[in-house]
């Protein structure tokens, strides 16, 4: 069921779409990025606490009225003395007091004014006696505003406590979602900190941004990733569990399979029930953003047992453990290298083909001769679509193939030569068929295996399968196969064949089954698996 989150939770009848309004048009005329720096800015202490202080709206009320009281205290708290010896920050101290000319400045320069900004308030202390977010060490501790540089090996993360300030969310029983929100993710970022992560909060207090402002924020600041957290609720039943929703129109984005790592750590780690998954969020948090992103709902408030652990620290660290476990499976995925044998079919693989093309994944494809020339359109987009295209053999004849050395090498000769005409690759890659140890090839394969590395091409074996060459089975078996023989290991080359309806028809759930898995080609960098006797 999907529960709109501007709408479904106003039971105190609040006009939010009035304000909603509102902040758009304060959002147009000030600036996105003005108000995520004077929102960093009042939770340091460097404006008075409260909505007045940091609502964008009150901002560009003041702004626009000249306000001598809101400029005196952006003097005081930069302070003059320090803008003297800094002229590089004084355009940006002045657009400090003005929205409007804040939006204008790069992100460089804000970075710079909030640092600055930081060094005269007294509070840039590098030993760490801000509030640090980023990665730290014992001798010097970031800020928020120090670590918003591209660095892959230290993601950065904005987490996004949904709600705040006017906007109280769902209640229940005097419980806030706001409140709620923001404990979770407070907890969040201290896992993810000690990860080595780099994160901001959208919000550091009980503040108010729309979600625009939240969304634009993630996108100025080049996040590697965006996650929302959120309350539920419903007000006929008394439902409960974890929901996770994320913006599946752009697979590249990678959302899909951020919310998913999400949504099963989290299930995990809580015990709470599962509920949906769903990629058909209408959210601006999930939508607007360019990085991948998910709204999770940790949880009902409508549900009094449900809404007792919300409160909990306890359980509020086991959300955050497990939204911070799927992080970081995220980031550093194991790696799977899906193949596929005896292709090209042309219904078969024409389907596997569809399914990766709409998951953005690359495979290798081990092709038969004899396929490729009743197939050949077939075999020119396995190319074309940037899949790694090997050699499995002419004709799938094992008795044939084995008599010797010879025999094996003409069968491959007229494969690589079919392969070559018909697609223009040049293959380096092969695969036994029956593996490279089997009841068919013992007396000869360690001369074929020195004869094909002398002329320069490259064997792949398998160390987990669907095992759907070996019978007919329903989808289902073949995806438990697959999860029974990849057995957790870091690097998995998947047996599959392509010739087979059921290995279509499962693909896409397969691909689901395995989100901690990065999906790869095959190349010839890659350290082979290979039998061995």
């Amino acid at each position: 069921m999907r529960y709109e989150r501007e709408t479904r939770c106003r039971k105190n009848g609040r006009n939010t779409r009035r304000r909603w309004l509102e902040d758009c048009a304060a959002a147009a005329a000030g600036g996105i990025a003005a108000v995520f720096l004077f929102t960093a800015m009042e939770t340091m202490g460097m404006f008075p606490g409260g909505d007045a202080a940091v609502s964008p709206v009150a901002a560009e009320a003041q702004a626009a009225a000249g306000s001598q009281t809101a400029a005196a205290e952006a003097q005081a708290a930069a302070g003059n003395q320090a803008a003297a010896v800094n002229p590089a920050v004084t355009e940006g101290q002045a657009a400090a007091t003005n929205p409007a000319a804040l939006q204008a400045l790069p992100a460089s320069e804000i970075r710079k004014l909030a640092e600055y900004q930081l060094e005269a308030a007294g509070k840039n202390d590098r030993s760490g006696t801000w509030q640090e977010t980023g990665v730290q060490s014992r001798t010097e501790k970031q800020t928020v505003f120090q670590t918003t540089e591209s660095d892959p090996e230290h993601p950065l993360i904005i987490v996004d406590p949904g709600h705040g300030g006017t906007d109280e969310g769902c209640y229940a029983d005097g419980v806030l979602e706001k409140d709620i929100n923001l404990e979770i993710a407070k907890k969040l970022r201290e896992e993810l900190v000690e990860s080595g992560y780099r994160v901001i909060l959208t919000r550091e207090t009980d503040t108010y941004m729309t979600k625009e402002q939240r969304a634009e924020a993630a996108n100025r600041y080049g996040a590697d990733a965006f996650v929302s957290i959120h309350q539920n609720t419903y007000e006929e039943e008394e439902p409960t569990g974890i929901e996770t929703w994320y913006d599946g129109t752009d697979p590249s984005r990678d959302s899909r399979r951020l919310a998913l790592l999400i949504h099963e750590e989290t299930v995990k780690r809580t015990g709470a029930k599962e509920r949906e998954l769903r990629g058909d969020a209408g959210f601006v948090v999930t939508g607007w953003t360019k990085m991948p992103a998910c709204l999770i709902e940790t949880g009902f408030l409508s549900s009094p047992e449900e809404r007792g652990k919300l409160t909990q620290a306890e359980y509020q660290e086991k959300l955050a453990e497990g939204i911070a476990g799927g992080i970081d499976a995220f980031f550093h995925p194991k790696t799977m290298y899906l193949t596929f044998d005896d292709g090209p079919s042309a219904e078969n693989t024409a389907a596997v083909l569809d399914v990766l093309k709409a998951r953005n994944i690359k495979a290798t494809f081990f092709l038969v001769g004899e396929n490729v020339r009743k197939n050949p359109e077939v075999a020119k987009r396995i190319a074309a679509e940037g899949h790694t295209i090997g050699i499995h053999c002419n004709r799938h004849d094992y008795e044939q193939i084995y008599q010797s050395t010879a025999s094996y090498l003409e069968d491959f000769n007229e494969a690589y030569k079919t392969v070559l005409e018909v697609t223009g690759v040049r293959v380096t890659l092969f695969r036994f068929p029956g593996g490279s140890i089997n009841a068919y090839n013992k007396p000869v394969y360690q001369d074929i295996i020195k004869e094909m590395t002398a002329r320069g091409f490259i064997y792949f074996d398998w160390n987990a399968s669907l095992e759907d060459a070996l019978k007919k089975s329903e989808p289902e078996e073949l995806i438990a196969n697959a999860r029974e023989t990849a057995l957790g290991r870091k690097h998995v080359v998947m047996l599959a064949h392509d010739i087979v309806h059921s290995t279509a028809l499962c693909l896409n759930d397969l691909i689901d089954q395995f989100p901690e898995y990065r999906m790869e080609p095959l190349t010839p960098e890659v350290t082979p698996v290979q039998f061995h006797p």
